[in-house]
């Protein structure tokens, strides 16, 4: 990738309600609480110090975005990418790195005003992850910490910023009912996506766990609240994720996924999906009944046409034998 972005490393959210996220964070989500102090509540999802940051600022939402590159160098070389292109950039002072618990960082921000840190020497613990409730654990490595999704006023003005200087290739992208553009940096499907639903801010990030019994056991969960679900269980037609969506304390969304598709970058090939954003499920139930009808349909057409994800049973030598011998 032309920037050097490797992967979706942190995210930072402002919110006043720390000790609802913090009950959030853990009994749902089954993120490891990190003791912090103070107005901040940090959280790990893996061997990494912390993942989710959350301040106790007013304006509940977006904070900033922490994107990865490999080393030094490559921070240096985008730096100054952006500064050729007359983007404010600035290098993150020790103090802020150490909060970030990474080793070096610049911070700048993209042309709708969304704060972004890239870094690079994540900070590793010397101690196991222990989740917050009984999960099997989240899938992130090299794919990083999971996807996250804009709203936007519009897609195309930003196109340019993404694609074109942080090096961001698309991986497909819809037009129907709104335009939708999701991107990847590594084979994780997508790790960063814009919706222009004339809106800003926050719509949702997604953790993926590695099983799938996490995830029903977290949408057991979720309906026991009133009102946390967002999104009814369902499967996505482009990263095939099987997820459900609940209302976090700050009002966006958090996916809560398996099975999410991993592709080869170097051949993949960015192409319009036509649809819609689910095979099945992801009821909508926030929105209003004439747009979920409308989403409803799609997925309804889908399936009187067959449109099924194919089947992928990774590194199974008698299946391979079999297709080979077809």
């Amino acid at each position: 990738m032309d920037a050097g972005l490797t992967a979706l490393g942190y995210i930072g959210v402002r919110s006043t309600k720390l000790d609802d996220w913090n009950a959030y964070a853990t009994r749902l989500l089954g993120m490891q609480p990190v003791d912090q102090g103070g107005a901040v509540r940090a959280f790990r999802m893996d061997d990494r110090k912390q993942r989710l940051v959350v301040t106790g600022d007013e304006g509940e939402g977006l904070n900033f975005l922490g994107w990865e590159v490999a080393d030094g160098r490559a921070l240096d070389a985008l730096a100054a990418k952006l500064d050729a292109h007359k983007v404010a950039v600035r290098r993150g002072s020790r103090r802020l790195a150490d909060e970030r618990n990474v080793r070096d960082l610049i911070v700048f921000r993209d042309p709708a005003g969304n704060c972004i840190e890239v870094f690079h020497g994540p900070a590793i613990a010397s101690d196991p992850f222990l989740p917050g409730r009984p999960i099997s654990g989240f899938k992130t490595g090299a794919l990083g910490m999971g996807h996250v999704v804009l709203n936007v006023v519009d897609v195309e003005p930003l196109l340019p910023f993404y694609r074109d200087l942080l090096g961001f290739r698309i991986s497909d992208y819809g037009v129907k009912p709104y335009k939708l553009y999701f991107f990847h940096i590594n084979n994780r499907h997508h790790s960063f996506a814009m919706v222009g639903s004339g809106k800003t801010g926050l719509h949702h990030f997604m953790v993926e766990l590695t099983s799938l019994d996490d995830v029903g056991q977290g949408y057991d969960l979720a309906q026991l609240e009133d009102g946390r679900v967002a999104y009814t269980l369902g499967r996505h037609t482009n990263d095939h994720m099987t997820s459900f969506y609940s209302h976090t304390p700050s009002g966006f969304f958090v996916e809560y996924g398996w099975g999410g598709r991993e592709i080869e970058p170097a051949t993949w090939e960015a192409h319009e999906t036509h649809d819609g954003p689910s095979f099945w499920g992801h009821e909508r139930l926030y929105m209003e009944p004439e747009q979920r009808a409308r989403l409803r349909e799609m997925r309804l057409s889908a399936a009187a046409r067959g449109v099924r994800a194919p089947i992928d049973v990774p590194n199974c030598p008698w299946l391979d034998a079999v297709i080979a011998r077809e």
